[in-house]
């Protein structure tokens, strides 16, 4: 399996996950154009996209959906709730209603040589949802827009090959920044986004032999830098209660405006 992020943070987020024979989108928050040179990177375009997931319906995880969908005609799973909601953001335009496809959010689903276990999160979205994806000898996951984890959350996302993980801000930058007072209770609670502290100690539970590629991604351009993104999560690794040190695992930086890397896990 392959996977790369096309764009990741508060601006906009599109993960690319695939097989040799079936090839994912998770979100579509950024143009059209930009997932398509994105694509371009992993040799593919549009046409060959087999499904969108989508995690949310926040606008840097929607507003690019309904350019992409009239051009290419791709079916985007989600929870049900959610494509509601995204069939009211008159941003979007109209949607195809064949193209919409609810899922159960309890249950494993195949798209083409793919297994998609939908996993639910806590953010303030109407159903939010991460997903697992495993092509029978690999597994990677996009897991973002969580404010809070759990020990069920953890049992979903044991044995991963790859991981893209939310590190979306630095708590002193934050309380510190010119956010209004609201925003950043919201940012902070249970059901807003993981810091660079609570991204790492997530990982804690989640690294194994096997762990080949880690990527922190959804960092906030306002509360976060990608320097102290990588240095809280890799100390509060090589502090943690795992086996492990942070210099066993490559651990990158998911982007903004640019694609990262396509790896093979």
């Amino acid at each position: 399996m392959r996977f790369m992020s096309i764009a990741s943070g508060s601006s906009g987020n599109c993960i690319y996950v695939g097989s040799d024979k079936t090839h994912l989108l998770i979100d579509t928050g950024i143009s059209k154009k930009r997932v398509e040179e994105g694509l371009k990177q992993a040799e593919l375009t549009g046409n060959d996209i087999d499904a969108i997931l989508v995690t949310h319906e926040h606008s840097d995880h929607i507003k690019g959906l309904g350019v992409f969908l009239r051009k290419y005609q791709v079916p985007v799973y989600s929870a049900a709730e959610t494509l509601e909601e995204i069939k009211k953001t008159s941003s979007i335009g109209k949607l195809p209603e064949e193209l919409l496809i609810p899922i159960n959010s309890q249950k494993k689903f195949s798209i083409g040589d793919l297994q998609i276990l939908p996993i639910e999160t806590s953010h303030d979205a109407i159903h939010p949802l991460c997903y697992r994806v495993d092509d029978g000898k690999s597994s990677a996951a996009v897991v973002t827009d969580l404010g809070e984890y759990d020990e069920k959350l953890i049992n979903k996302l044991l044995h991963l090959d790859g991981l893209l993980i939310e590190s979306n801000h630095d708590v002193r930058m934050l309380q510190t920044g010119p956010y209004p007072y609201y925003l950043k209770q919201r940012i902070l609670g249970q059901k807003g986004h993981l810091s660079n502290e609570s991204c790492g100690k997530l990982l804690n539970y989640l690294l194994h032999d096997q762990m080949k590629e880690i990527f922190l991604g959804h960092l906030s351009d306002k509360n976060n830098l990608k320097e102290l993104a990588s240095l809280s999560v890799k100390t509060e690794i090589d502090e943690g209660f795992c086996q492990y040190k942070s210099d066993d695992f490559p651990i990158h930086i998911a982007k903004r405006q640019m694609p990262s890397k396509l790896v093979n896990i």
